[in-house]
Order: C-alpha cells, then sequence, then structure tokens
C-alpha cells in the first residue's frame, strides 16, 4: 500500500506534465538568452577588431532582453530544438532580425552605439548563427543514423515503396538495437528516383524493375532472403506483381510497420515486419463514390438492416451509420452475432440511434409486426442462407429462408411505406446449380416484378437488387478457412484444381451496394432499370482458388508442396466450377458509373411469381422437399440441381 501511495494521482498528472513543459520553455529561455548575450561582444568584435568588445557592460544584457522581447511574437523559445526544420528557422531568422534592430535602436538613444555603421547586420547574422546552429546541430545528432553495423547475421532485405516510406522506415532501423536488417536497397515507387541514394542505401530501380534488379543481385551474389514493403498503400496490381517475382527468386515477402507507428524518435521500438495480407494482394484501386448523394439517402431516415450480424450486414450497418440515420434498426435471429455488431456501433456511431431486434424472416407475423412498429424508410435486406453444402443439406430451410423470407420483407416493407427496398443477391443466383441459387434467384425475381409494377404505376416502394461474388474475409469463406488449415500446419483443401470465383472486399461491395441505391432512387437514367434492371458489381477477373492458396502459403514464409500440402477434396453438392455473374440471355450493360453494370432482366409477372412462392412457402411448411424443389425449378428453369456434386465439372 505503501508503494502504491507514493504513485502521482491521476488528477495531478496533467498538472505534472505541465510543469515539465514549463521547465523546458524557460531552458530554452536561458539558452537563447545566453547566445544573445555572447553575440554582442563578438559582433562588437567583428565589427571593430580594435575596440573593447566588452563596453558599454551593460549592453550584453540588453542584448538578450532584447532578442526575447523580438522572440515572443514569433514563439521563439516555445521550439522543439529536434524537430527544427526550414520552417524554424525562418522564424529563428526573423527573431534574430528584430532582435538586431531593437538592440541597434536601444544602443543609438542611448548614444552606446558602435561607430561602425556595419554591426547592426553583423549582429543580426551573428544572432542566427549562434541561434540556428544549435538547432539544425541538436536536430542532426539527434536524427542521424546510429554508427553501430548491422550483425553479422542480420537478414538482408530489399524495402519497397517510397522514399518518404523507406526513410523513414531505416530510420527506425538505426534506433533498434538489434540491428537484425541489413538494408541490401530499395525498388521505389517512381522511375525517376533510380541511382539516388536514402541515408547511403541505393535505389536500384522501381517497382517495375523488379526482376531486372532481383536478377542483378542474384548474379552478384546479394539476393536479399526478403522483401519488404514499406508502403501500406502499396495494394492491388502492383503489390502482385512484385510478390510474383518474389517468388520466382524464392524471396519471403514481409509488411513494414505502418509510418504513424515508426514516426516518434522519442519512443523508438523494435522493428516487427509482417506477412503480407491477402487482401491487400486482391484489393483494387478505390472506385470513387458518391457520399454526398449517400447521406441524402440515409441522414435523418429510419433505416432497417436485415442480417446485421452478417459479413455484410454487419458493413451495411457500419457504414449507414457512419451517414446519421434517424433510427438504425439492427435485425438478425442470431443472439450474439447481433449483440456484437451492436456494441461496435455503441462505441463508433453512440450517436445514432439503435434497436436491435432478434427476429426471423421466415416468421411472416413477427416481421409484419416489427416493420408496422418502425415503418422504415429504407431497407437494407442481407439476411440469407448462403453457404451452398449447408443449404444443399437443408434444402427447406434455404428455401424458406432465401425465398420466402425475402417475400415477407418486401411485402412488410411495401406495407409500411418504405420508399425503397435492397436486395444483396450473389453470382450464385446466374444459371444455378444449387437450391442456395436458385432460391436467390427466386428472391430476385420477386424483388424485379415489384420494381416493375412500382414504376409502371409511378408509386410504391423502389426495389432494387445487387448482385455479386464473395467477400474477403466472409463467414464460411475461403480466406478464414485457409488461415486455421494454415494455423494446423496444412493440408490446405482445395475442391478442383479449376476451381475459380470472383473475390471483393466486403467494404467496397457495401460501398457499390449504397451507391447502386443512390442512383436508383434518385431516379437517375440507367439502362434496363425500367424493366426491373438487376445492378451486378464489376468484380474483375476471377480467381483460382489453388493459386489463392498457393499464394496464402508463401505470404505465410512456406512453401506450396514442400511445406504446406494442397488435397483436392472434389466439388461438393450444388457447386460448379466456375461462377458467372451475368446469365447468357442478360447482357451486361454499363451504368456509366464505375464498378457498376446492369444485367438485362428476365421477368415475370408479379402475380404468378407472388402465387408460385406461396406454394413453395406452403411447401417448406409442409416439409415436401420434392414438391417444393419441382416448383423452384419450374420458376427457375435455367436451375441444373447439381446434387452430389459430379454435374458441375461436366456442365463446366
Amino acid at each position: 500500500m505503501a508503494a502504491l501511495s507514493s504513485l502521482p494521482c491521476p488528477r495531478y498528472i496533467p498538472a505534472m506534465a505541465a510543469a515539465r513543459s514549463l521547465i523546458r520553455i524557460a531552458v530554452n529561455v536561458a539558452i537563447d538568452g545566453g547566445f544573445a548575450a555572447l553575440s554582442v561582444p563578438v559582433a562588437r568584435w567583428l565589427a571593430e577588431p580594435g575596440a573593447p568588445a566588452l563596453y558599454p557592460l551593460w549592453t550584453i544584457p540588453l542584448g538578450a532582453l532584447c532578442l526575447l522581447l523580438a522572440g515572443i511574437p514569433f514563439r521563439l523559445s516555445l521550439q522543439y530544438w529536434r524537430f527544427a526544420a526550414i520552417g524554424d528557422l525562418l522564424t529563428v531568422a526573423a527573431s534574430a532580425a528584430t532582435g538586431a534592430a531593437l538592440f541597434t535602436a536601444a544602443t543609438l538613444a542611448t548614444s552606446a552605439a558602435p561607430s561602425s555603421v556595419g554591426f547592426p547586420f553583423i549582429y543580426g547574422l551573428t544572432l542566427l548563427l549562434f541561434l540556428g546552429a544549435p538547432r539544425v546541430g541538436y536536430r542532426w545528432r539527434r536524427g542521424r543514423p546510429a554508427t553501430k553495423p548491422p550483425q553479422l547475421d542480420a537478414a538482408s532485405i530489399l524495402l519497397v515503396g517510397s522514399i518518404e516510406d523507406a526513410d523513414l522506415f531505416i530510420r527506425a532501423l538505426s534506433q533498434d538495437r538489434r540491428q537484425a536488417f541489413r538494408v541490401e536497397g530499395l525498388l521505389a515507387s517512381s522511375d525517376r528516383q533510380t541511382g539516388r541514394r536514402i541515408q547511403g542505401h541505393r535505389i536500384l530501380g522501381s517497382l517495375n524493375d523488379a526482376a531486372t534488379v532481383l536478377a542483378q543481385l542474384q548474379a552478384e551474389d546479394r539476393l536479399p532472403g526478403t522483401l519488404v514493403f514499406v508502403t501500406p498503400e502499396l495494394s492491388g496490381a502492383r503489390l502482385a506483381q512484385v510478390v510474383a517475382q518474389a517468388d520466382r527468386f524464392g524471396l519471403q515477402v514481409r509488411q513494414a510497420p505502418r509510418p504513424t507507428a515508426l514516426a516518434d524518435p522519442d519512443q523508438p521500438r523494435p522493428v516487427e515486419l509482417r506477412p503480407v495480407a491477402i487482401e491487400d494482394l486482391l484489393n483494387r484501386p478505390q472506385v470513387p463514390l458518391d457520399r454526398d448523394g449517400m447521406a441524402r439517402l440515409i441522414q435523418g431516415r429510419r433505416v432497417i438492416v436485415t442480417g446485421a450480424g452478417g459479413t455484410i450486414g454487419s458493413e451495411l450497418a457500419r457504414q449507414v451509420a457512419a451517414f446519421g440515420p434517424a433510427t438504425l434498426i439492427l435485425l438478425d435471429n442470431g443472439e450474439y452475432a447481433l449483440w456484437q455488431i451492436d456494441l461496435e456501433l455503441a462505441e463508433t456511431h453512440a450517436q445514432v440511434n439503435r434497436r436491435t431486434l432478434i427476429a426471423d424472416i421466415r416468421d411472416e407475423a413477427r416481421i409484419r409486426t416489427v416493420f408496422e412498429e418502425h415503418r422504415p424508410d429504407l431497407v437494407f435486406h442481407a439476411a440469407a442462407l448462403k453457404h451452398v453444402p449447408m443449404v444443399e443439406a437443408n434444402p427447406l430451410e434455404g428455401m424458406a429462408t432465401n425465398a420466402a423470407g425475402t417475400r415477407h420483407v418486401a411485402d412488410a416493407a411495401r406495407a409500411s411505406g418504405a420508399s425503397a427496398m435492397v436486395l444483396i443477391s450473389t453470382d450464385k443466383a446466374v444459371n444455378p446449380t444449387s437450391v442456395m441459387g436458385a432460391s436467390k434467384r427466386l428472391a430476385e425475381m420477386y424483388c424485379q416484378a415489384l420494381d416493375i409494377s412500382a414504376r409502371s404505376s409511378h408509386q410504391g416502394m423502389r426495389c432494387v437488387t445487387v448482385r455479386f461474388g464473395n467477400v474477403l474475409g466472409s463467414t464460411g469463406s475461403v480466406v478464414p478457412l485457409f488461415q486455421r488449415q494454415l494455423g494446423r500446419g496444412g493440408p490446405l483443401t482445395v475442391t478442383h484444381p479449376d476451381m475459380q470465383r470472383y473475390f471483393m472486399t466486403v467494404r467496397e461491395a457495401v460501398g457499390l451496394v449504397l451507391q447502386a441505391s443512390v442512383l436508383s432512387v434518385s431516379g437517375a437514367s440507367l439502362p434496363a432499370g425500367e424493366n426491373g434492371g438487376i445492378f451486378v458489381l464489376d468484380m474483375g477477373e476471377p480467381v483460382k482458388i489453388v493459386d489463392l492458396a498457393r499464394q496464402m502459403i508463401r505470404l505465410a514464409g512456406l512453401q506450396p508442396e514442400q511445406d504446406i500440402e494442397i488435397r483436392f477434396t472434389g466439388l461438393r453438392p450444388g457447386e460448379k466450377l466456375y461462377e458467372e455473374l451475368f446469365h447468357g440471355k442478360e447482357p451486361p450493360v454499363p451504368t456509366g458509373y464505375a464498378g457498376l453494370l446492369m444485367a438485362t432482366p428476365r421477368t415475370a409477372d408479379p402475380a404468378i411469381v407472388g402465387r408460385a412462392m406461396e406454394e413453395i412457402g406452403s411447401a417448406c411448411r409442409g416439409g415436401q422437399v420434392k414438391l417444393a424443389l419441382t416448383l423452384l425449378g419450374r420458376l427457375v428453369p435455367e436451375f441444373e440441381h447439381n446434387i452430389d456434386g459430379s454435374a458441375g465439372e461436366i456442365r463446366a
């Protein structure tokens, strides 16, 4: 207890910090005043070598006083010497010039001015030298690289990224007592920097020269063991290009700490490299989004997000909350997932009025009650069963959730006066081979039918359908699966060597969902928009899953097949080798907005679709699997059910 009682109370800590700051300012005042006082006799001697430098003696403290008064408007004594830069030296120059002018005026008024007409200029330059040189010297001493050479067993590394980030990284290395890395050089972001040096380390080329530079280093027997990416913004194709060359030469790749973690010279910390995330390799340049339009769509509105605890639903909740809705209603049938997103939003967007509702979209009465009570303006419908093998094992649950559940939400939203509902769909709805895909296609058809009806009558709720592929890191997706398998030492399981999928980050996907919502609700002129057109996100090029597995193994610093086995397990029920974003009869149409395409729709009569969905719902409630699947096949004629997985490869 005695030891604890000796610790400073928290309320005294700010006072202690303020006292230390005042002491440092006082030290600055004393040093600057001392240099100003010393400048007086030195300047006298330089101006008049034969005259007595110390006479009259009272002019020496006068010089200190004049400088300190001159420095007040420039805050000279508040400067941090270790951060001295050009702007600080300009402040020193202004203070020196003003101080010299005040001193000259004071000595002229008292007839103590030196007879040399050049004294004011000499005194000003002397002040500038005496005040500026210590600051520059101190800044250089604190910022110079350590003279201690790297250890003999230090890992050889090649830096990749911008010269500014490389400079910070090298400075951080110089402060690291372990000296565990030896820098061989730098691959810079720009071609114009080749041949120059940063703190003694040569810029060997640009990112585009990676293959040539690595080959040259190999020929000189100086090939490093690791490539270190020092710029966190480097991602996508440019990052993947360099990683591919590193893999070709057998090098590991690592990511440096973020520049903000390296930039404090007062608190040097060990430089710890981390693996490159697979998301960085697959990430693409950010598509410009209409943030103002999103704010107009959401701000001050009542918004419901179904499936709010899921990957897409939770990201929708985050981005919607950032635009300041009047009320954000989070709806999910999973208690824990719903609690997690509500807790997160309570910490990040505490000002947003939130409601958390446990409800199952299959329960029509419950959904109708929720919507009647809250009367939302906007509905984002992300609730669904999305895992293909799980839905194949539980087909009635999949149809009841994805098809009938969507109808419950859409009908309740329309009846409660919502202005728009946004359906989150999937590429598996195109030429479906699974119950999951076919049930989502049926949900698309119903929402298309409602949207056509609303447009033709120029009133009622707009129904916006947005279709896209896999999102990185989502629940049950392949990336978290591979990460778990890597953690166990393998093997990594891939269903088929030719399996391909589209990938997108969840943040990018949800941003484009909101963009599509803005375009639809604002009445923008869109191709096929009058006929219930489906927005399709531009997913880029598909990725082979086996290549993704190999890449993740290499990013972990291991070798495929040598350190970690890749095992092929065969297609699962409902799966197909290649996902498609457009049906053969849905030619893609550009919208004129980056990242968004439209599918020319194949629509059906709203009444027919509604009656068929009611029949499917009745079959699901009665446990009639064959009848429900038959009805689903009639409504979605392109549905070719791959019951045991064997038909997937044949169809491809």
